[in-house]
């Protein structure tokens, strides 16, 4: 299986020698669930995308510090994009921004969450359509670090997951479209360094219980799993 990574964000330069970019976050949890997968990385805020996109068999949008519903000309192509590979019937996989942007591409909406920053790891209750979309478990644990949710589901979306915080957390498009809000690719490491980073704009009540909330067992294998099983189908 060969997978093109959308990367749509640079991470902090003190952060990348710890913990890689974006891309290397993903290459090491879905490396670890198939050592015989392919990676290819498009830097999509530099205007790079594929000759042809069938040279992969499907596509990962990373998450990013930016908002999908943001005025700027490298998310407007984004978006046009996947309009493209959604009528192409493409495989796309949406993490957190990439989540986001697949709803607000495709006729859904994304707006600043109403309770604020949403971080820590959440517990994901699934709905009973996500069996058809490969995600096996009623529920599973992600870290999640976000002050943006999807309000309003693309069209032809269905509802596959929510959290507490956040109602519509994942999300499935015909039988070529799956999206998270939560964060597979985040190690406790960079997720404790996040947490450490935004301190202050969370506000110490929320950051506390995220803290607390990180000691708690994530299903990142699990889901990197889903994922993969989900694009080789």
């Amino acid at each position: 299986m060969k997978l093109g990574i959308l990367n749509t964000d640079a991470v902090k330069p003190e952060f990348a020698q710890k913990y890689g970019e974006y891309p290397d976050m993903f290459a090491e949890i879905l490396i670890a669930t198939d050592p015989q997968l392919k990676l290819v990385t498009y830097e999509v805020v530099e205007g790079e995308y594929p000759a042809d996109i069938n040279e992969v068999d499907g596509y990962l949008i990373t998450g990013s510090k930016l908002s999908a519903y943001d005025d700027v000309p490298w998310i407007n192509d984004l978006k046009d994009f996947v309009r493209v590979l959604n009528e192409t019937k493409k495989k796309v996989i949406g993490i957190c921004f990439g989540h986001q942007l697949v709803a607000e591409a495709l006729g859904g909406k994304t707006e600043p969450a109403v309770i604020g920053w949403c971080v820590g790891a959440h517990l994901n209750k699934a709905t009973e359509i996500a069996k058809g979309y490969g995600i096996k478990d009623a529920e599973f644990q992600l870290p999640s670090n976000h002050k943006d949710q999807v309000t309003t589901l693309p069209t032809g979306g269905k509802l596959l997951a929510s959290t507490d915080a956040c109602p519509i957390a994942a999300i499935g498009v015909g039988d070529h479209i799956l999206t998270f809000q939560g964060h597979p690719e985040f190690g406790l490491g960079y997720a404790t360094d996040l947490l450490n980073m935004r301190r202050e704009i969370i506000g110490e009540a929320s950051y506390q219980t995220a803290i607390s909330s990180l000691e708690t067992k994530t299903d990142n294998l699990k889901v990197a799993r889903w994922i993969l099983e989900f694009i080789n189908r």
